[in-house]
């Protein structure tokens, strides 16, 4: 089990440490249609830490278990993994068009290739899915509810703001692919 916190100590430092990063190097640059973010970034900065910080809290001081087999934790480390992996492949894979903030580039495409072909939002999915690991691995429902939820919420605000900045910017387009595609889970939502 000491292997095991081990690993899970540096799944949220990797996960740490790719946000942080994220936030520093994928900035809007000063050709982009900037001020259409609405202070989302600023708002998720502050949702993921509390959500992470009152998940492990409320698990210290209940024990409301998810499972009591050791397989919940190994479940969550791997669901945070794939959350950071799969999060860095969808940034890679929209390139020069992921930035933090909600912007729009120069010469901005819409992108409906691979993941985005089945939802509009991957990497919020992907950043989601390490939300839910977290709350997986401290094996607690109370935890495993506000490690996802409160993310969530925030997530569904950016989306928001996001949707009505690219119906704005491709019109018709967009709204076209918003009715094929769902918005974070395939086939589902």
């Amino acid at each position: 089990m000491e292997a095991l916190q081990v690993l899970f100590a540096i799944s949220m430092a990797a996960w740490f440490l790719s946000e942080i990063l994220y936030k520093n190097i994928l900035k809007s640059g000063e050709n982009d249609k900037k001020g259409k973010d609405h202070s989302t970034l600023n708002i998720l900065w502050l949702a993921i830490p509390l959500s992470i910080a009152s998940s492990v809290t409320v698990s210290y001081f209940t024990k409301l278990l998810i499972s009591g087999e050791t397989w919940i934790y190994y479940t969550g480390v791997i669901c945070i993994w794939m959350g950071i992996i799969l999060r860095f492949i969808i940034i890679r894979s929209l390139g020069k068009y992921f930035t933090v903030d909600v912007t729009i580039r120069e010469d901005h495409k819409i992108k409906k290739e691979g993941f985005y072909k089945y939802i509009r939002h991957p990497s919020y999915a992907f950043s989601l899915l390490t939300s839910l690991g977290l709350g997986l691995y401290l094996n607690n429902w109370f935890s495993l509810i506000l490690a996802f939820l409160i993310p969530f919420i925030a997530f569904s605000y950016r989306i928001t703001v996001e949707e009505r900045t690219l119906i704005e910017q491709f019109g018709e387009e967009y709204l076209e692919y918003r009715r094929k595609t769902k918005k974070l889970i395939p086939f589902i939502y």
